[in-house]
């Protein structure tokens, strides 16, 4: 492949749905795609022979879920606006309000749908604060000290994201938070949200843990209807990015690889997380190796050191693996470099382009 490309492989992307759909199944819940992390809409014809609904955090992704996935979503913005919101309710069957003045601004012209509030439970495991919904002073959702005990009747879910590709035991021990401040108000609901973060297509997660958690659950408070929204689960392991060498330069002893690919517009929780993904046929190292370097001006558009097994030259491959997942939604044009190339591999090995990118793509979001 001559462009550096995202490859979806479809027989991980079906292993990922059968499991999750498994899960669902046995757990008597509901588990939904959250856009956030994958919003590849070509797939969702695959998708749909396993889950019914989709999650949905601005009126693009609202569009997208009513649309093209075929069904209402289920919403959830820290604010909504006057010129959108109408817009946002024909697209939704569920809306979650981040706050109360938020819920008293827009209530009656939600009508239509399924109200919820956002509830923030004070506690999160999450220990990188960019990804900590609880962390002190956060601008999300309603302390239980701040809900009246009478809810609206009009308010018939809660909605609680604390997690962050998170194991079974994390949200073992986050459900006894929840119950403690919030089971008073779950007698006034019909459903609750338990939001997304739910890492079950992981090798290591606690499946049978999870099903348990929720069958327990369930059977505590048997008309809520439990929904899950996890959106890395997924996507979790289902293809790479395919970069390229361009160059290798040197300085003060460090050599670069100069890829075709940029970790500020096509990885950019490499620099923000930060964290290391692997890369096929190489060992991370503290020093030595080769650096990865992308194509940007940043300075800092470099990710980690790198041994490989043998001398790395112009034109040959890089591999970054498990490269779907958040990455291909977060990608951007900064310093018009085009996006990767989006592939699927099917599982009879044929190779199809659902989109290339090129110099109308970054004019047109100068319009």
């Amino acid at each position: 492949m001559a462009t550096p490309i995202y490859i979806v492989e479809e027989k991980k992307l079906r292993r990922n749905l059968t499991l999750i759909a498994d899960v669902a199944a046995k757990a008597d819940i509901e588990i939904i795609l959250a856009f956030k992390a994958f919003a590849l809409w070509k797939t969702f014809p695959i998708f749909r022979e396993y889950i019914r609904s989709t999650t949905a955090s601005s009126l693009s992704e609202a569009r997208l879920a009513f649309e093209e996935f075929g069904a209402s979503a289920h919403t959830y913005s820290p604010a909504y606006t006057d010129e959108e919101f109408d817009e946002i309710v024909r697209c939704s069957s569920h809306l979650t309000f981040n706050s109360l003045s938020q819920y008293e601004r827009f209530r009656e012209r939600a009508k239509r749908v399924s109200i919820g509030l956002r509830i923030n439970p004070e506690y999160s495991e999450v220990e990188t604060l960019l990804y900590n919904p609880c962390a002190p002073g956060t601008r999300f959702g309603v302390t239980a000290d701040k809900l009246p005990e009478q809810l609206p009747s009009d308010i018939e879910g809660f909605h609680c994201h604390c997690h962050c590709e998170s194991g079974a035991d994390v949200f073992q021990r986050t459900l006894v938070h929840i119950e403690e401040k919030f089971s008073r108000w779950f007698p006034q609901l019909k459903w609750i949200n338990f939001g997304g973060g739910h890492l079950m297509t992981r090798k290591d997660y606690d499946v049978a843990l999870l099903t348990r958690l929720m069958q327990d659950f369930r059977r505590r408070y048997p008309w809520l209807k439990v929904i899950l929204e996890p959106g890395s689960a997924f996507a979790w392991q289902t293809g790479p990015l395919v970069a390229h060498v361009v160059d290798i330069v040197e300085d003060k002893g460090i050599r670069t690889v100069i890829l075709d690919v940029s970790f500020t517009c096509h990885m950019p929780d490499c620099l923000e997380m930060p964290y290391f993904p692997d890369v096929r046929g190489a060992e991370h190292v503290e020093e030595g190796g080769y650096r990865l370097g992308g194509n940007s001006c940043l300075s800092g558009d470099f990710m980690g050191n790198w041994r490989f097994d043998h001398e790395l030259q112009v034109g040959e491959e890089v591999i970054f693996e498990d490269m779907i997942h958040y990455t291909t939604v977060k990608t951007n044009t900064f310093n018009g470099i085009s996006h990767p190339s989006i592939g699927m591999l099917h599982e009879d090995g044929r190779m199809e382009i659902l989109r290339e990118f090129g110099y109308e793509d970054y004019r047109n979001r100068m319009d």
